[in-house]
């Protein structure tokens, strides 16, 4: 018999293995953008160990093994800031993403007062994009990450339903 994948809130225990997860799935952006450099490449322990203290961060398991995770915090606002959102390349498309995103947008409101929902991702990254357009996320700028990275900025309001677009 498999197992299910839990999602629970990280413990400081976990934070090895979010480095480790977060270095193996961010690779194929890297290579998307031929720079090995992003932010979460070179992201240390202690800032992910510093991430579990200050936000909102939740693993996916199988078992004792982590194979997701995402982090989320507010800003002053108080819209709810969602990052670093990864899944095992081996358990990628099918569903993982969208939970994870969907634990960190339930705590982000109940927990931290969030109305809105804010997030980034690199513009040519076509299936992060699909994704949160189906999770009811809408484009509303471009920045430059510290990385170089062309991002596109997209926001939802805490109240907007998830829909499925039809292709």
């Amino acid at each position: 018999m498999g197992m299910s994948v839990i999602i629970s809130a990280a413990t400081a225990e976990d934070a090895e293995q979010i480095l480790k997860l977060q270095y193996l799935c961010f690779q194929s952006e890297a290579e998307l953008y031929g720079n090995y450099r992003i932010d979460p490449l070179v992201q240390t322990l202690e800032s992910v160990r510093s991430q579990l203290t200050a936000h909102l961060v939740f693993v996916a398991r199988l078992g004792d093994e982590v194979v997701g995770a995402v982090c989320g915090s507010t800003d002053p606002d108080g819209t709810g800031e969602i990052a670093r959102l990864c899944v095992h390349p081996r358990l990628q498309r099918h569903g993982l993403g969208a939970r994870l995103l969907k634990a960190a947008e339930s705590a982000l409101a109940d927990e931290r007062s969030a109305t809105r929902f804010r997030l980034h991702t690199g513009h040519r990254s076509e299936v992060n994009l699909r994704l949160y357009r189906r999770a009811g996320y809408a484009p509303v700028g471009n920045t430059t990450g510290q990385d170089g990275v062309r991002l596109v900025q997209l926001e939802k309001d805490a109240a907007a339903p998830a829909y499925v677009a039809s292709a």
